[in-house]
């Protein structure tokens, strides 16, 4: 993980860069924020177009549960479809999009408009309505961002649950929001073969009472299974007169009316549920990604994310058409069928911006720089990275390699919970390799001691946040409680992130990784519990501890440590059988690394795993103090 070198390599922005960059001179446009919290965003707010003016920017009578644009009317799709038509850009690119076997589909933003609209008018005929949840669980295709966009357009809220979760992960989803309706496609690409998406949500189903329709997007036209009465294929539901009105009534919501939940992995077994409003989100991500990225109209921008996570919820489906820009989207894996498939796609259409994972670029490291190298990649002006603190090394190649020395590297640190870019460089900043820079204006970071102050510069600490931010999550979904004792419990006020960091003389922070139980594999978010609870639940188990480990491409790598029931004999078969037994349970994504059998755990007095020791055992670090242990 990213630490402060002593002497770390600066690299800064060439003049002509800062002279064109949409936000200039950000130390004071940091320090108007810092005296003024609400007229900062006030005005960013202010760029967009509202049904009703908000009454007060920023309500803090309730802390932690801030709430932001009180009394303000707004809904985020009109923002992102409906004003953009009545413009020159009805006729700009809004997406672009390319299947894994090479098929090409584009949509300008009316082409756009008019496909969310015709899915908003089916939904509102089954029913769906104003703070309704909808599941979607479906591969990287159009359709994905258009249901969410229909969702948001009506006033329901979606729950976008990655493809690539299991049957378990998306039953416990659709159970815990209550959805009545789930979108789904017959199945994926991914690398060559078909992922059963629709056989996956049939399964999830048995098991599912609140569920009364199903609808499919026909993406690889193999034969699924579709009940009467329940499934319906989105094609047949798009042709029937209801949905071929070509306009949909965008629905007037609250600044503070519910946009999304989206589940993540928490320090329990059961997935919370962070939940995101229309205004103060749409204001933030908005915002972030015009001056982090120095989006113009002339770009081209490629976020690789997943929409089932934030990255794609923010800054590949709301942020982008919030800023009237156009879009890449590409379906499939990033070595198929060769290497350079990226690249390729960044020449064949002119990518100017692109945004990706430290995971993504080190496992193309892997393959050297010819395949880069064969293609013309001048387009790009601005390179990305999120998810996991980016390795120096990896910095370097990406800047050097993909980048040809030009383009700056936006290295950025958010949540799920912080909605938008909380830690991130500006273009025309300097930049360190491996540090994710300042706080974005209007956010204040800090690096706090176990005991509450600020720690000493290159001391290690606990990455805290401690003003409110119009993007933030405003509860966890059915559980307030939860959220005020998971973030804001360990520092009265303060919002404690889960993560450790350290932060240099310049005022620079290297994120270093989590404290808590939760394992970043590839830029995604898994719980130790749930990685567990999927171990215990085989019969051959009866404890079990799940670790997160250094790995040269995905960052971490899931180690677990399993006490067998009597009757049960290690072996090798039985690793293997475990592993892919949390891969059913939880998704192919958790799988772990390895499998070891142990006849003890190291536990506290009062029964808790001390994962820490196992990490330092793993590791052949120093095991700390092991006065609390039970043995």
């Amino acid at each position: 993980m990213a630490t402060t070198p002593e002497t770390p390599q600066v690299y800064s922005p060439s003049a002509e860069f800062v002279a064109a960059a949409n936000m200039k001179g950000h130390a004071e446009v940091a320090r108007q924020a810092e005296l003024d919290l609400p007229g900062f965003w006030g005005a960013r707010a202010a760029e967009f177009e509202w049904f009703k003016p908000w009454d007060n920017v920023l309500d803090e009578s309730n802390k932690p549960f801030y709430k932001w644009f009180v009394g303000g009317k707004v809904n985020i799709v009109y923002n992102c479809l409906d004003r953009h038509i009545k413009t020159w850009r009805r006729n700009k690119l809004a997406l672009i999009w390319e299947g894994e076997k090479g098929e090409v589909r584009t949509f300008s933003y009316h082409a756009l408009n008019r496909e969310v609209c015709k899915f908003a008018n089916v939904l509102r005929s089954m029913g769906v309505k104003k703070g309704d949840r909808v599941t979607i669980y479906m591969g990287r295709v159009p359709e994905l961002p258009m249901a969410m966009l229909a969702c948001a357009k009506i006033g329901a809220v979606h729950s976008v649950v990655y493809g690539g979760f299991s049957v378990e992960a998306l039953h416990g989803r659709i159970d815990d929001s209550q959805s009545h309706v789930v979108i789904t496609c017959d199945g994926g690409y991914m690398n060559g073969k078909i992922v059963e998406l629709k056989r996956i949500v049939d399964e999830a189903l048995k098991r599912c009472a609140t569920v009364e329709n199903v609808v499919v997007v026909k993406r690889t036209g193999h034969e699924v299974p579709m009940e009467s009465g329940r499934d319906f294929w989105y094609h047949d539901l798009l042709n029937l007169p209801m949905a071929r009105a070509s306009t949909s009534e965008t629905e007037v919501m609250d600044a503070e009316d519910p946009l999304y939940l989206l589940y993540t992995s928490g320090t329990t077994g059961k997935p919370k549920a962070i939940l995101h409003t229309h205004g103060g989100y749409m204001v933030g991500v908005a915002t972030t990604l015009k001056w982090v990225f120095d989006v113009k109209e002339e770009d081209r921008w490629w976020c690789t994310a997943d929409p089932g996570w934030v990255t794609g919820h923010s800054y590949l489906v709301y942020g982008p058409l919030l800023l009237g820009a156009t879009s890449f989207m590409y379906e499939g894996a990033p070595t198929f069928p060769y290497p350079n498939r990226w690249w390729s796609m960044i020449e064949k259409y002119g990518i100017t911006l692109l945004y990706t994972a430290p995971t993504a670029i080190r496992g193309l490291m892997r393959f050297g720089e010819a395949w880069p190298n064969r293609h013309d990649l001048s387009s790009l002006r601005l390179l990305g990275s999120v998810g996991e603190p980016i390795n120096p090394e990896a910095w370097r190649w990406y800047h050097r390699v993909i980048g040809k020395e030009r383009c700056p590297i936006m290295d950025t640190w958010w949540q799920t919970e912080t909605g938008m870019f909380a830690i991130t460089p500006l273009p025309t900043m300097d930049l360190k390799p491996g540090s994710a820079a300042r706080p974005f204006p209007g956010m204040e970071a800090d690096v706090y001691t176990e005991a509450g102050t600020s720690a000493a510069v290159g001391e290690e600490g606990f990455l805290v946040l401690k003003r409110p931010w119009p993007a933030m999550l405003r509860t966890l979904y059915k559980d307030p409680q939860r959220y005020q004792d998971q973030y804001w419990s360990k520092y009265p006020g303060v919002y404690f992130t889960g993560d450790s960091a350290r932060k240099d003389a310049d005022g620079y922070f290297w994120i270093i990784g989590r404290v808590d139980d939760v394992i970043k594999v590839s830029g995604y978010r898994l719980g130790t519990a749930e990685i567990e609870s999927a171990l215990v639940s085989h019969p051959a188990v009866a404890e079990a501890a799940a670790i997160g480990l250094p790995h040269e491409v995905k960052g971490s790598a899931i180690y677990t440590y399993v006490m067998l029931r009597t009757n049960y004999e290690p072996s090798e078969a039985l690793a293997e059988e475990l592993k892919a037994h949390v891969g059913h349970e939880v998704g192919p994504i958790a799988k772990p690394e390895k499998v070891s059998f142990v006849p003890s755990l190291p536990k506290t007095r009062s029964g808790k795993i001390m994962r820490r020791v196992l990490k330092a055992r793993a590791q052949g670090l120093p095991e700390g103090d092991l006065s609390t242990l039970e043995e």
